[in-house]
């Protein structure tokens, strides 16, 4: 069956398109939420509008999604992960982990959006793609560093009061 779409519909076309797609699909996905319509002479002038409109807005997000890749490759993100004296993380740092680190920098970056070949297993500094669009990406420096442990921060306590007790003066026999 062939149908002009109204909206861009993933993976099938964009506004104003032509398609063919199964008598199913159209009469229980496409036509019932108003993707898409019978091609006719009414419903080919009514997509035309709705064409010009859709290329506009795509050219603002396209716009907006530059500027954001922009912005994400002067980032550097740095991670904490608990790992072995050798630099090897008992877990992982993926691309949800990254993911997480970005929203909480003030970028909506969903995992899907963070290409990895495979999960860091190690502390080490590497560039990570983020793709935002077709032909806009953005690279992000991701730092991982070992988080501190509980002996870590009792080694920091020690050394604060050692600190604390030279800043003090000596109490002498008049004191």
């Amino acid at each position: 069956m062939k149908l002009l779409l109204r909206k861009d519909v993933t993976k099938l076309g964009l506004v104003g398109d032509l398609v063919d797609v199964s008598e199913g699909f159209a009469r229980n996905y496409l036509i019932p939420h108003h993707l898409a319509l019978v091609p006719n002479k009414g419903n080919l002038k009514i997509i035309e509008v709705e064409k010009k409109q859709a290329a506009e807005e795509r050219a603002r997000v396209h716009e907006f999604l530059k500027q954001t890749a922009a912005k994400l490759s002067t980032i550097e993100l740095t991670i904490s992960a608990a790992a072995n004296p050798e630099g090897h993380l008992y877990g992982s740092v993926g691309p949800r982990d990254i993911s997480r680190a970005l929203i909480n920098e003030g970028f909506s970056i969903q995992p899907d959006q963070v290409r990895m070949d495979e999960p860091l297993k190690r502390l080490d500094t590497v560039m990570v793609k983020v793709h935002l669009a077709d032909e806009v990406e953005a690279e992000v420096k991701v730092w991982v560093v070992p988080e501190k442990t509980v002996g870590d921060l009792s080694e920091y306590d020690q050394s604060k009061d050692a600190t604390r007790d030279a800043d003090q003066p000596a109490a002498g026999p008049d004191a």
